[in-house]
Parts: C-alpha cells; sequence; structure tokens
C-alpha cells in the first residue's frame, strides 16, 4: 500500500507539470511554430502530453525509481507523444518541416530530462547533506530476513530513509507487534517494514487493518520461497479477478520484434566489425599453442530448456576430462592464449553467430553446460524459469558479480535471483545498461574472469 504521507511529493509533481507544460507550449511557438492560436490544437497538444503521462506513470518517480526506469518510461513517453505531435502537424501544420518536428521533440525532451533528473539529484544529495525529506521506518521481523533491508536503509541515505528502531524477534508474537503499533503511534513513524517469514496470517491482517486505520504506509518483506516473491498480475474476466504469476514482457510480439532486431543488428556489427578479423589471428594463435579446434560447441540449455550447440573459442587443452568440470582459478587445463582470451571475455564472441541464427540472445540469462543444468534443477528453486526465455551472452547476474565459476550453492541462488528480476524487468534501455556495464567490467578487469 502508499499513502499520502509523501512530504514534498504534492508540491513537485504539479511543478513538474507546470514547467513541462510551458516548455512544450513555449518551444511550439519559437521552435516548431505551430498555430498556437488555434484553442483545438493546443488542447490536443496539452492533454495528450497529461494523458500519456498519466497513463504511463510518467510523473510517479519515488525515492527508490531507479534511473534506468524513469529513462525507460522517458523513451515511451517521447515515442507515444510523437505520434501526438505528427498528428497535429498533419492537420493543422503542414507548412512545418519534418526536420523540424524532429528537432522539436529532441529539444524539449533533453531539456524535459534535464529539469527531472536535476529535481531527483537535488533531492538526494538534500537529504545526504541537509538530513530533509526523510521517511521514518520501524523493521519487524527475524535477523536474516530483515538484515539486508536493515544495511540498504543504513548505507543509502541518500534515499531518505531514516531507520528508527529495529524490531527484531526470531519467533514474531502478538505482544512484539502490539508493541511496534505502540511505538510506531507514540514516535509518529511514516512507514513499516514487516518480514513475512514467521507471521501467521491473522497477525498479517492485524498489521494490514492498523496500518489502513493510522494511514502508515505498509510494505512486506518476502521470503524467496514464499509465493510473494513473484511479480504479480491482477487481471479480470469480466468482474472476476485472476491473478496471473509472472509477467514476461518478452512474450509479448512488439517487445519479441523489438529485442530481435536489437540483436540481429548488434550480432551484425560484432561479427563484421570484430569477429572477421580476430577469427583467423585467434584460430592460428591458438593451433599454434595446442592440438585441436579453434571453435567448441556445447551442448547448453536455451529457450524452452531446449538444447542446442553453443559456440566458443577454445580455451584449453584437448582431452578426456577436457570442460568436463568447471574451469577453476589458475586452472592447468587452459592454455596461455586460453587465459588471456578468457579473462578478457574474447572467448564468448563466438556466441554471436548462437545470437544471429536466433539461438541466443545478446543480453539474458547466461546458459548452461546440459550436466550442470540437470544438477541445478533439482537443487535450486525456480530454476526453469530462467528459460521462458532466450539464454544471453551477457546478463545481469553476470554484471552484478555472479559469473564464471560457481563455488557455493549461494551464487547459483543469487544467480538465478537476478535472472528471474531482468525477465519480470525487460527493456531495451535495461540491455544496453548491462552491455555498457560488460563492457566497463571487461576493460577493467573481473575477478571471477579466469
Amino acid at each position: 500500500m502508499r499513502t499520502k504521507t509523501g512530504k514534498y511529493s504534492g508540491y513537485i509533481r504539479p511543478f513538474s507539470y507546470l514547467i513541462d507544460l510551458i516548455i512544450i507550449n513555449f518551444f511550439a511557438v519559437y521552435i516548431a511554430h505551430f498555430p498556437v492560436d488555434q484553442i483545438l490544437f493546443l488542447a490536443v497538444l496539452n492533454i495528450g502530453w497529461i494523458g500519456i503521462a498519466s497513463d504511463l506513470g510518467f510523473y510517479e518517480v519515488y525515492r527508490y525509481t531507479k534511473v534506468i526506469t524513469i529513462l525507460n518510461c522517458a523513451l515511451k513517453q517521447a515515442c507515444l507523444f510523437g505520434f501526438v505531435v505528427f498528428a497535429l502537424a498533419f492537420f493543422y501544420a503542414k507548412h512545418t518541416s519534418f526536420k523540424t518536428m524532429l528537432f522539436y521533440l529532441w529539444f524539449i525532451f533533453i531539456l524535459i530530462l534535464f529539469i527531472k533528473f536535476s529535481i531527483y539529484y537535488f533531492l538526494q544529495t538534500y537529504r545526504v547533506v541537509y538530513g530533509g525529506n526523510h521517511r521514518r521506518v520501524v523493521l519487524l521481523g527475524n535477523k536474516e530476513s530483515i538484515s539486508p533491508l536493515r544495511h540498504f536503509f543504513t548505507e543509502n541515505p541518500d534515499y531518505g530513509y531514516e531507520l528508527i528502531r529495529v524490531f527484531e524477534f526470531e519467533k514474531v508474537k502478538t505482544d512484539h507487534i502490539k508493541q511496534m503499533f505502540e511505538f510506531v503511534l507514540n514516535k509518529n513513524m511514516d512507514e513499516m517494514y514487516c518480514s513475512i517469514i514467521g507471521l501467521t496470517q491473522e497477525q498479517i491482517n492485524e498489521i494490514i487493518d492498523f496500518a489502513d486505520s493510522n494511514l502508515k504506509t505498509l510494505k512486506f518483506i518476502p521470503d524467496d520461497n514464499q509465493i510473494f516473491f513473484r511479480n504479480f498480475i491482477l487481471e479480470y474476466y469480466d468482474y472476476i479477478p485472476v491473478i496471473a504469476l509472472r509477467s514476461i514482457k518478452l512474450d509479448e510480439h512488439l517487445y519479441k520484434i523489438m529485442k530481435r532486431t536489437f540483436d540481429v543488428v548488434f550480432s551484425i556489427i560484432i561479427i563484421i566489425g570484430v569477429l572477421s578479423w580476430v577469427l583467423p589471428i585467434l584460430g592460428i594463435l591458438i593451433k599454434l599453442e595446442s592440438k585441436g579446434p579453434v571453435l567448441l560447441r556445447q551442448k547448453r540449455n536455451g529457450l524452452n530448456n531446449k538444447e542446442f550447440d553453443c559456440y566458443k573459442f577454445r580455451s584449453m587443452k584437448m582431452g578426456n576430462n577436457e570442460y568436463s568440470n568447471q574451469v577453476s582459478k589458475n586452472d592447468p587445463r587452459v592454455t596461455k592464449i586460453g587465459r588471456f582470451i578468457r579473462k578478457t571475455s574474447i572467448d564468448e564472441l563466438p556466441q554471436f553467430f548462437n545470437v544471429l541464427i536466433g539461438e541466443m540472445s545478446v543480453v539474458g540469462p547466461r546458459p548452461h553446460i546440459v550436466s550442470y543444468n540437470k544438477e541445478y534443477i533439482l537443487k535450486v528453486d525456480k530454476f526453469m524459469v530462467r528459460h521462458f526465455i532466450k539464454p544471453g551472452i551477457t546478463g545481469l547476474a553476470q554484471v552484478k558479480g555472479f559469473r564464471g565459476e560457481i563455488e557455493t550453492d549461494n551464487d547459483i541462488i543469487n544467480r538465478v535471483k537476478y535472472d528471474i528480476f531482468y525477465i519480470e524487468n525487460w527493456s531495451i534501455l535495461l540491455d544496453l545498461k548491462i552491455i555498457v556495464t560488460t563492457i566497463y567490467h571487461i576493460i577493467k578487469g573481473d575477478e571471477k574472469a579466469y
């Protein structure tokens, strides 16, 4: 639930609307030379902007909203508002050139985004430097379940959450909940965060009723093994509510086309611009150092768990046990040239052929060797969710530090968590961010790349 205890949001949003509409209308006169003297033109232009913004949530920016989310929403806003502008120009401003309209759209969005991010980062600085715009919060639950959020609140002052009290109990009892209620009311807390673990349904209902009755924002911390972890979508069949357990954007035809187009264009650029000269050079070096093929084909699991041949530059000596086990640090099987290409991730470049033929994507969950896949399916909850989309050359889990050798169960569990988050929150901008971060890690060097 979210209540109206938002301090400044009630002022910032109307101010943002006003500034943006002034920009849109002012430059409609001085750049595009639209017929602003016509009431219908102005009405449609402004209503179009407000309507699109309301539908997309363009002004629904909260302290925990990610920059990538803002950019993704802004891109959609720009495209849809562009349609409105071109449609209006077709009927009312045929004298305005296509180039002028594109410049108008580009200019106003750069300016609007600049103001939007200026406010966003100003508030972050204001919270850190002056201690303002804070939300006073309490935590309830056992140590293990609330520890990550407790750390987040204390280590990220720019988000503006002031952790006042932690009610830490191994087993939550009714008296503990009442103790929290009294503290929340006496100290005028803004938000309550409660771990689902250890709470009965009756206790959950009691906490919800308290929050509703006292206008407090309430949020639950889910257990990874509970159904609350999923990204619920509430749908209505006539008046009958039906819950879909997971929303996968890439199931939609338009998004599939967007991602596939990006994959094809990007893979062609890499194959022609990089692989065309890297392949013969590496082929000679690999052959000179050890016997065996230049490229290896490994069976891996992809979309819908279907097996495919994944291509890689050979980086290890050929033998009976070659690639049968994970590569470890200072592994004697790795050749000298193999150590270099693994460190720089050059050994993965042939997988752009897999992307081009449609077996992989540039960004997605990393595919595992078939034998590893069978092992993890039995050990890791929700592991199969990774196969709802095509596997990728790089992925969110990899740029978050969970690449390479799986040393503990925690490594594969976190890899699956990030993969599921990616599947449920995919966007072209997120793909671009992951690619840029991957390149940065390659240049900087990754300690898990060996």
